[in-house]
């Protein structure tokens, strides 16, 4: 069969990838054709080249499903066909989805360049439309290649991906059956306020450098770093049953940091009681002029001393990371800062935090699967549960048979983290809950370091506890509610 496309489409590749000749995690994936191009075409502002690139992907072993990647950071590239997909290791395109991803309308070397913003749709497009248009075309491309029509439609993304996955129930309800939001980037003019308000706090307990600006790398040692997670897991670890670095009973865990607090002066053992005031402050949920909350809390758990590649946990290292340089400021007016973003046009169009109203999504059967990380320090955890919560008080009791939340213990933004079981198939999960009508309950997640071992994802409020037999299988654990 030929390549085809609609009018406002012009194709730039179009390849046949053979199977590969190893098994792709345990399932020997088809042979794929491989189209390129891009969408609506144009000479944007100040005449720089503007459109939506994007990339289908076809299985000569077709399941009539499509699903349609999300992106990251603020996009700008177009994400390979096995990314992403919270399958358990077997991509969606190796267990016969035709998979589109896409650049959201504009093309960057650089995951946070926002210049393409000056353009106005290419801002529109990055908002929220680009998902529409591309999974209109996938979807026409698609049904035109195979000749028989697509039975279900899915969408699976991750921080940015999660946005999308967001306002694609809340704007679009009718083009998926299914989408799984992971750490949605879903309000992130508050949430980086939040991270500034966090730095404000650690800063306040650093020393001083000749010039009177705090020396962040020297707020912990890490001697106090190692004191902060053995405390933290003397507190909350057991809470699950099971006392083994990983702190699963998350919404029981109620850290304290005031138990590690010196008597008097710092010692090696303790933490000064500005490093404590500190830790109490920035994880706390920060407060406007009037004493609203206008972020939640960041929970406390495994990965806040991470100190490894990528972004670095909640407590800082006075490094530089993928976010930027250390944060060395002493003083935030929350108040200014809350106004900018108000007042930020582009930002309130980006968001996905208000809307819950999701019952033409729900109604036509739509499902929707929420996974987070408890030591994301980017985006809270804490933040998506409420986002839950508040949609599934929104919409009574089709929410229960529509979504499920998952708490990931121990994982960062995305993925990695420590002591984390990070390996898990959702979108099994949810391709047997929409076409099987199987409701989801927990789902076996695994590691292969410090131990290989296994362990259950449970859906909110239920967390995994410990009943006895072998810790490294599922089994040896049962979903219960934090009041059992």
């Amino acid at each position: 069969m030929s390549a085809w496309a609609p009018e406002n489409v012009r194709l730039t590749s179009a390849t046949y990838v053979p199977a590969p000749e190893t098994a792709d995690g345990g399932r020997t994936r088809s042979g794929y054709c491989r189209i390129e191009g891009i969408v609506n075409e144009r000479a944007g502002f100040e005449n720089a080249s503007y459109g939506i690139r994007f990339s289908l992907s076809l299985p000569d072993v077709w399941t009539e499903r499509l699903m349609l990647q999300g992106g990251g950071g603020l996009n700008g590239r177009v994400p390979s066909p096995d990314e992403g997909n919270v399958a358990g290791g077997i991509s969606a395109l190796a267990r016969g989805f035709a998979v589109v991803g896409h650049d959201s309308g504009h093309a960057s070397a650089q995951p946070f360049d926002s210049s393409f913003r000056a353009d106005q749709r290419a801002a529109l497009d990055f908002a929220e439309t680009s998902v529409r248009v591309v999974t209109e075309t996938a979807r026409a491309m698609t049904e035109h290649f195979y000749e028989r029509p697509i039975a279900h439609a899915y969408m699976v993304g991750c921080s940015t991906g999660g946005r999308e996955g967001m306002l694609a129930a809340q704007r679009y309800p009718e083009l998926f059956d299914g989408i799984i939001v992971g750490a949605p980037a879903m309000r992130t003019g508050y949430s980086n306020l939040a991270r500034a308000w966090a730095a404000v706090q650690f800063n306040q307990a650093a020393p001083r450098d000749d010039e009177g600006r705090p020396i962040v790398g020297d707020i912990f040692s890490s001697g106090d770093r190692e004191l902060l997670m053995t405390g933290l897991l003397r507190q909350c670890d057991g809470l699950d049953g099971l006392s083994d670095g990983v702190i699963a009973n998350v919404t029981q865990c109620r850290f304290d940091p005031g138990e590690l607090q010196c008597a008097r002066n710092k010692r090696d053992d303790c933490l000064s009681r500005a490093q404590v005031n500190a830790v109490r402050r920035a994880f706390s949920e920060p407060r406007d002029a009037s004493g609203r909350a206008i972020y939640t809390s960041f929970p406390f758990d495994t990965g806040i001393t991470f100190d490894g590649p990528g972004i670095e946990g909640f407590i800082p290292t006075g490094r530089p990371s993928m976010l930027g340089p250390a944060n060395r400021e002493l003083e935030i007016d929350i108040d200014a800062r809350l106004a900018a973003i108000r007042a930020d046009a582009m930002q309130r169009l980006t968001d996905t935090h208000v809307w819950t109203n999701l019952n033409t999504f729900t109604g036509r059967g739509g499902k929707i699967l929420f996974y987070h990380g408890v030591s994301d320090p980017w985006f809270s955890a804490n933040d998506t549960l409420d986002y839950w919560q508040r949609a599934q008080e929104a919409n009574g009791a089709s929410w229960d048979d529509a979504s499920r939340f998952y708490f990931v213990p121990g994982m960062g933004h995305c993925g990695g983290g420590t002591n984390t079981f990070g390996n898990f198939d959702l979108l099994s999960t949810l391709v047997d809950w929409v076409e099987e009508e199987r409701a989801p309950d927990a789902v076996i997640a695994s590691r292969s370091t410090p131990t290989p071992a296994q362990r259950p994802l449970c859906a909110y409020p239920a967390y995994p506890h410990y009943i006895g037999g072998d810790e490294s299988r599922a089994e040896s654990f049962q979903c219960r509610a934090p009041d059992e």
